[in-house]
């Protein structure tokens, strides 16, 4: 899958930009000015170098792919801006235009092409990526690597294997293309996005899904030509790719029948399957088929929340704390749904998490390109949830998964961390006993 050969796709438009009044408001809701105290490393900051490149007074040099690259692009801006500037489609804009106009060096050109060519669109190379993993993981090579020291020669290194997945077999991959009948009466028909990298280390995470998916009343179809959402595509400057990625989902969606809802687990996802119609808008062959697909689009929590929810219900005899997704949060703008849903589990105790809203350092696969800045950034959150007692971290993106639990086992008290539908599976599963 070639990127755009466009050689200057449009960067951010000075529209957008102009929008910003340079109040200072999101200073604080921004995760890297909170730890650097840099302005050029705020929003506000970052919105005045992106006008500086868009009016010819500044070129596109070191300083400002810097910048750019350090973002999280958790959004959070956009929850605190009065002006209702939409960061996230400036900053995206600006990474493309710093992707056709730099040249990477041919070692990180060779991964990425790999990676966002190859590796995410393709199930079979997951698959074996995932077995190899697996293989890593269950002969026990992981705990002797682990063990033997050779880890603590390189800190990054310790940090990567912190923020690795595990490879959960069977692999989910086995159910796309099939549909799931609803546990009694049909209410819904709906379609499943179980993303990539999820049908690896998320497996149990997307058949507990179905189950509370189906538990609601819900037939649940899988459609079999549907492909990874192209966020992380999108998220590195990469749009020609996420494009081609939009298409083949929306087609693989309206292919496979008539839906009351399109639902995905992963709000990273979510928040690129809303914006497919922007990402879509210049295309006049699926402009309208994408904001006909945004419309049926929904988080997990969102649309278990908007309907009338199974009462059968078990207890879950636990303190729990929830940690936002960002692009679940400023993204999609869901913020109750989860915490509704939580606090419908009999003998949950809830507690609001301090700085909830503020990122937990994952941001795709920022953990992986800034470790040392999103491991800093995870130090702090792990230090709120502490403050609540709770046993177990709530959220709702694999991403947040991976990078929360990496924070128990390093900062924390070994919390079990969950998906929230894991949690009402795990009720649904309890009930009678």
């Amino acid at each position: 899958m070639a990127e755009s050969k466009k050689p200057h796709p449009p960067g951010p438009r000075l529209s957008d930009l102009d929008r910003c009044v340079h109040c200072g408001l999101c200073l604080n809701a921004c995760p890297t000015y909170r730890e650097l105290g840099v302005e050029m490393d705020s929003p506000r900051g970052r919105i005045y170098q992106m006008t500086q490149v868009a009016t010819g007074a500044m070129p596109i040099g070191d300083s400002y792919v810097e910048h750019i690259d350090c973002c999280l692009a958790c959004r959070g801006c956009e929850t605190a801006c009065p002006s209702g500037v939409q960061y996230g489609r400036l900053v995206e804009a600006a990474r493309a235009q710093i992707e056709s106009t730099r040249q990477r060096r041919l070692p990180s050109r060779i991964i990425r092409g790999f990676v966002f060519d190859y590796l995410l669109p393709s199930r079979n190379l997951i698959a074996v990526a995932g077995a190899l993993l697996w293989l890593y993981q269950a002969s026990g090579l992981q705990r002797l690597v682990r063990g033997s020291g050779l880890l603590k020669l390189s800190g990054r290194l310790a940090q990567l294997d912190a923020l690795a997945p595990s490879a959960e077999a069977p692999f989910f991959f086995s159910r796309i293309g099939r549909s799931f009948s609803a546990d009694g009466q049909r209410r819904y028909r709906v379609a499943f996005l179980a993303g990539c990298i999820a049908n690896v280390a998320f497996a149990r995470l997307n058949d507990a899904t179905v189950r509370v998916l189906r538990k609601n009343g819900c037939e649940v179809v899988l459609p079999p030509r549907q492909t990874c959402c192209g966020a992380l595509h999108v998220h590195s400057g990469m749009r020609e790719g996420a494009r081609q990625l939009a298409r083949k989902n929306i087609d693989a969606v309206f292919a496979a029948g008539e839906f009351d809802a399109i639902v995905t687990n992963a709000a990273g996802c979510g928040s690129t399957l809303k914006e497919y119609d922007e990402l879509l808008e210049d295309d006049p062959a699926y402009r309208g088929k994408a904001i006909r697909f945004k419309g049926l689009m929904k988080d997990i929590t969102e649309f278990l929340a908007s309907i009338e929810l199974d009462p059968r219900l078990g207890p879950v005899a636990e303190t729990v704390t929830y940690q936002d997704s960002c692009h679940l949060l400023h993204g999609q703008k869901v913020r109750i749904p989860p915490r509704q849903l939580l606090q419908r589990i009999p003998g949950l105790v809830f507690r609001e998490l301090p700085l909830s809203e503020i990122c937990c350092g994952s941001a795709g696969i920022y953990n992986v390109v800034h470790t040392e800045m999103a491991i800093s950034i995870l130090q702090k959150k792990m230090h709120s949830v502490e403050e609540t007692g709770a046993g177990i971290i709530a959220t709702a993106n694999p991403g947040c998964l991976l990078q929360l639990r990496a924070g128990a086992r390093l900062y924390g008290s070994r919390q079990r961390v969950v998906h929230v539908v894991e949690l009402l599976d795990e009720s649904y599963r309890n009930y009678g006993d």
